[in-house]
């Protein structure tokens, strides 16, 4: 299994063999497009040396947010999003041992429970926590019990309704259909 998210092989592969990784580009996916959102943690690897939970958690917040601003930056809106992604590792380090597969690995978690440890996170809302949760079904091998319904939408097999959907160009291009559907609609 590879995702192929952000169009670079490279950052698709770090999203693909890093947990952390996955989890730090759901975390920035707002206000910007998916590919940009998801190819942070490659840029904040290359920025730092690496993407450990616990040296992110416990670096210093100004120089942490002065990497983000390095064109290209990592993200519209560098420094809260640096203090967030800070956060989200502290409770990786602090809660999970700073393995943030264990999120949905630790104790064979069923779809709710993982679903419970998403939306307790800094940074994860009901629908971002949703959203990965259908990522992690969809596309990462997990199958806890329940992991569809808890979902919600986002877990409807044949939808293309967010990142957990996105397998190729083809499928990023529904997505973005969808996604331009439900802003007419709301604007409605």
């Amino acid at each position: 299994m590879t995702l192929h998210i952000t169009g670079d092989a490279e950052a698709d592969e770090l999203l693909t063999s890093d947990s952390l990784a996955l989890l730090i580009g759901m975390l920035l996916d707002q206000q910007v497009p998916m590919e940009t959102a998801f190819a942070g943690p490659k840029k904040i690897r290359e920025r730092t040396g690496g993407l450990d939970a616990t040296a992110i958690a416990g670096a210093d917040p100004d120089e942490f947010a002065a990497m983000f601003k390095v064109p290209p930056s990592v993200h519209r809106f560098p420094g809260s999003m640096a203090g967030r992604v800070q956060a989200l590792c502290a409770e990786i380090r602090d809660r999970w041992g700073g393995d943030a597969a264990a999120l949905w690995t630790d104790g064979d978690p069923d779809g709710p429970e993982v679903l419970r440890r998403l939306e307790a996170l800094p940074g994860f809302g009901a629908q971002k926590a949703k959203i990965f949760l259908a990522l992690l079904g969809k596309q990462y091998g997990y199958q806890g019990d329940g992991w569809r319904e808890a979902s919600g939408p986002y877990g409807e097999e044949g939808s293309y309704r967010s990142v957990a959907d996105i397998v190729s160009p083809d499928s990023l291009a529904k997505v973005r259909e969808h996604k331009k559907a439900m802003k007419a609609a709301a604007k409605a």
